[in-house]
């Protein structure tokens, strides 16, 4: 395959994605999954990439420089990197972490979570389907699971019915629900039909975050999904939570999850079930801590201008929800918006109420969800002391 000038400047300086617009020509038709070599217009080796020929992202690249054999012991490598880069995020007190990290780990459009002894695998890609025996058998090999689910993105499930694979156990049959830790915690995680694979595992540091500045407020968690913020809060001294989300599932499994954590029973735990998008702007009660951490707000780049606009009332709200002296913390996982864009609405909104504030900090990504290029960095959150 060959490149047009822009994508072929991009992949030299490391972008992982090919678009079909991009490709200049190719010698023949490729299957999904099929490695295809890129060369320049000097017919220089530039990169290899998997190829599908069903998506607008055309080839995901896995390699570019000088020519290499990619086979299994190419792959096996590559997830042995990414497990030395972990050691210092699992521990006793931390058995649930990210172990692959799609495009920035070298496997573009799959993840791989670790619960405990179970692996959770989510593949987002054709390019896997037709190399998913060779891939579970590298995965095995380098973070010996004792269970391993797979999961499918839903715009795969009919492809990969086409090969035989199905979602679920791989082997050996655990349990749907999954208990680990993190940072000595009790979580659980619905392996098989959870959101994503099961727990939103990137917030573990802006979670201890919270909790070093819970002690003593009472904390309103929006958009609270398992309690997450909730639990760490609790553990940090917070005398009262509440979890707010329109999901009644949701709240019940904050429950569970304080349940697993009997020492944080000192903590008031309040569930309420409501659309947090309009609750949080009626007239009510003052948190010394209020945390604001909502879904993707802009799933594709032209939603950017409305979420930034959506972020800003979002967040006008939660800061009417600030006691004097509180906190807010605020975090976006939208891709689409940057963390400058994202960090300014926030910031304006803060000025635009009129109470002085000072801003505490601002955080990224968790080093076990690398972000390698721009589009791969979608998590940012800030804090403002408010008076």
């Amino acid at each position: 395959m060959r490149l047009l000038p822009r994508a072929e400047s991009a992949v030299r300086r490391g972008h992982p994605w090919v678009f079909a617009e991009s490709v200049k020509n190719q010698n023949r038709d490729g299957e999904a999954g099929e490695l295809v070599a890129i060369y320049d217009r000097r017919d220089r080796f530039l990169a290899m990439g998997l190829y599908d020929p069903d998506s607008p992202m055309r080839v995901r690249v896995v390699h570019a420089g000088e020519p290499a054999t990619i086979d299994r012991s190419w792959w096996l490598e590559r997830a042995r990197e990414a497990a030395a880069h972990r050691e210092a995020v699992f521990s006793e007190e931390t058995t649930g972490a990210r172990c692959l990290n799609g495009e920035s780990d070298g496997f573009p459009g799959l993840v791989a979570d670790r619960y405990d002894t179970t692996l959770v695998v989510k593949l987002y890609s054709a390019v896997w389907l037709s190399r998913w025996e060779e891939i579970e058998g590298v995965l095995r090999e380098v973070f010996d699971p004792r269970h391993l689910v797979l999961r499918l993105s839903r715009n795969l499930k009919d492809a990969a019915a086409t090969v035989g694979l199905v979602e679920g156990f791989r082997g050996e049959v655990g349990d749907e629900v999954v208990v680990f830790r993190e940072n000595g915690l009790l979580f659980e995680s619905a392996v098989r039909h959870g959101q994503k694979t099961g727990f939103f595992l990137d917030q573990r540091d802006n979670r201890a975050r919270v909790e070093a500045v819970a002690a003593g407020r009472e904390v309103l968690n929006l958009f609270s999904f398992s309690g997450g913020f909730s639990l760490y809060a609790a553990r940090g001294g917070a005398v009262r939570v509440v979890d707010v989300d329109i999901s009644e599932h949701a709240l019940e499994s904050a429950r569970c999850n304080f349940s697993l954590n009997p020492e944080l029973a000192t903590t008031r735990h309040e569930g309420v079930k409501a659309d947090v998008f309009g609750w949080v702007g009626e007239p009510g009660e003052r948190f010394g801590l209020v945390i604001c951490d909502p879904p993707s707000l802009a799933k594709r780049e032209r939603d950017r201008e409305g979420a930034i606009g959506a972020y800003r009332r979002l967040n006008a709200a939660a800061l009417g929800r600030v006691r004097p002296g509180g906190l807010l913390v605020a975090a976006s996982c939208s891709a689409h918006v940057s963390a400058d864009e994202f960090f300014s609405a926030v910031r304006a909104e803060a000025a635009r109420s009129g109470r002085p504030f000072q801003e505490q900090w601002t955080s990224r990504h968790a080093a076990d969800h690398p972000a390698a290029f721009a589009e791969a960095e979608y998590l940012k959150a800030i804090c403002l002391e408010v008076s």
